[in-house]
C-alpha cells in the first residue's frame, strides 16, 4: 500500500508534491493519462526532482506514427521495455535517422532535435526520461490529453481538442512540426 497526497495537478497522487521526500510507488500506480490510444504513468517529475528530469513510461498499442516534434530545452531517452518502437530523429543540421527499438535497446534525443515515433507491435512499452534546463515535460500528457484513475489502455482514443494544440504544448517545451516530413516511410 502506498501513500496518497494531493497535487496541484490531481485531488490524489501517490507522487509526493514537494521535493527531498523519498517515496516507492507500485507497478502502474504513478499519474496516469491518456493521450490517443497511449496510456502514459508519471513516475517522477519536476515537482520531485526539482526541475531536473523526469521518469514515465508510455504503453500503447500498434498504431499511427506519433506527430513529428521537438523539445528545444529538453533532451529525451527511450527505452523499450517490451513489444517494439521505431525512432525517427532528424540531428540539427538535418540528417534523418530511424531504428526499430526492441526489448532492451535506447534511444537518445538531444534537445532541438525533431523526432516522432512509432509503435511497432501491440502492447509496447517505452520508458522515459526526459531532462533539461527548460525543466520537465510530464504534465503535457494530462493536459494535452486526460487523466487516467483506471489502469490500462484507453477504451477509446482521447484526442484531444483542436485549440489545445494551440496552447499546452508551448508551456511544456514542446513543439510540434506539422509540415515535417521523414525522408524515410513511416
Amino acid at each position: 500500500m502506498t501513500a496518497e497526497f494531493a497535487t496541484p495537478y490531481r485531488r490524489a497522487s501517490r507522487i509526493p508534491a514537494e521535493p527531498g521526500k523519498p517515496y516507492f510507488i507500485e507497478k502502474g500506480e504513478g499519474d496516469r493519462a491518456h493521450l490517443f490510444g497511449d496510456l502514459f504513468t508519471i513516475y517522477a517529475g519536476g515537482e520531485q526532482t526539482e526541475g531536473t528530469f523526469n521518469f514515465f513510461t508510455c504503453e500503447g498499442p500498434k498504431g499511427d506514427i506519433i506527430p513529428a516534434h521537438l523539445h528545444p530545452d529538453t533532451y529525451e531517452v527511450f527505452y523499450v521495455t517490451a513489444g517494439a518502437v521505431r525512432l525517427f530523429v532528424e540531428d540539427t543540421e538535418g540528417n534523418q535517422q530511424e531504428k526499430l527499438l526492441t526489448p532492451g535497446d535506447f534511444g537518445f534525443v538531444p534537445k532541438n532535435c525533431p523526432h516522432a515515433y512509432q509503435m511497432e507491435r501491440h502492447h509496447s512499452m517505452v520508458v522515459g526520461v526526459a531532462a533539461g534546463p527548460g525543466g520537465t515535460f510530464e504534465r503535457f500528457f494530462e493536459n494535452l490529453g486526460v487523466p487516467a484513475e483506471e489502469l490500462g489502455l484507453p477504451k477509446v482514443p482521447a484526442v484531444p481538442e483542436p485549440h489545445k494544440f494551440g496552447t499546452v504544448p508551448q508551456r511544456y517545451d514542446v513543439k510540434f512540426l506539422p509540415e515535417h516530413r521523414w525522408h524515410t516511410t513511416p
